[in-house]
């Protein structure tokens, strides 16, 4: 599976610009994080790539082949968590997922619930209503959904809200193994979620994408503009970094900052995907 996105702008009727001239591509297999801030444009992204919008500008084609014209094929082999998943309180698990089959015109459905079900660790609430069930076990559901029928494309916005820690490790590991042959994007605010598992990343702000390419990649381009100083008592040194870090120490409060230029007192150091994240949302610019 190819889907190519041609200079896609999306405004809507408020006047509000979502996006403005995005341009990418993805193959199979490929397991993308998408990241951003509030508001940066990534769930109007999503939309479109579902058919659940339309462009105002460009357009998306899918193995060459316009999407709008290929609806049809698109939906038989999508599989989609969007951040606000509606689900039906009265029934049951097994219920709820039988109904998403028969959505999706699955032939052997209760292979494939069975399979979604053990996949999602959901066996001991599958006979549960979905009323009854805590957040994190709601978000497995949504997950659930998702990955019935074994999709050849899985978009996700944000799957491991609600999760506890050995929850969201045994999804990252879920998600890497379903993208071998399959594309998988992963929209998120957990840096580790992308760190663990994607081979690329797509970073987007006010509507445009900042950065296309390997974590370490990233990485690399916030070399020189990460470090770390310690902050003492009544401490007033002129700005001009981010903070993005306090740890307590004997010494005092060591401080970990992203900054264009470091200041003089303060030491380099690694950086991290999040520090690279962070200075390349300060920046603004687009990186090639």
């Amino acid at each position: 599976m190819n889907i190519t996105v041609r200079n896609l702008s999306m405004t809507y009727p408020t006047g509000k610009r979502a996006l403005q001239d995005v341009s990418f591509e993805m193959q199979s297999p490929d397991l993308i994080g998408l990241l951003g801030p509030n508001g940066a444009g990534k769930s109007t992204l999503m939309k479109l790539l579902v058919a659940e919008l339309l462009p105002t500008t460009g357009e998306i084609r899918l193995d060459d082949a316009p999407l709008i014209k290929n609806e049809r094929r698109l939906k038989a082999t999508l599989g989609y968590l969007p951040q606000s998943f509606g689900l039906y309180d009265e029934l049951t698990v097994w219920q709820f997922l039988d109904y998403i089959s028969a959505l999706k015109g699955i032939k052997n459905s209760r292979a494939a619930i069975e399979e979604a079900i053990l996949e999602t660790n959901l066996v001991e609430q599958q006979k549960m209503r979905i009323s009854t069930l805590s957040g994190g076990q709601r978000q497995r559901v949504g997950i659930a959904q998702a990955l019935l029928g074994s999709p050849k494309l899985l978009i996700l916005d944000e799957p491991t809200v609600g999760l506890d820690p050995e929850e969201r490790v045994n999804f990252r590991n879920l998600f890497s193994k379903t993208a071998e042959d399959k594309i998988v994007l992963l929209s998120t605010h957990i840096i580790e979620d992308v760190q663990s598992v994607c081979n690329r990343l797509i970073v987007i702000n006010q509507g445009k994408i900042l950065f296309d390419g390997t974590p370490d990649a990233l990485i690399r381009v916030a070399q020189g503009h990460v470090g770390v100083f310690e902050e003492q008592s009544g401490d007033r040194r002129e700005q001009g970094f981010q903070v993005t870090a306090r740890i307590n120490t004997a010494r005092g409060i060591a401080c970990r900052i992203v900054a264009e230029m470091l200041p003089t007192f303060a030491n380099p150091v690694e950086p991290t995907l999040e520090d690279a994240y962070i200075y390349l949302i300060e920046k603004g610019e687009r990186l090639p």
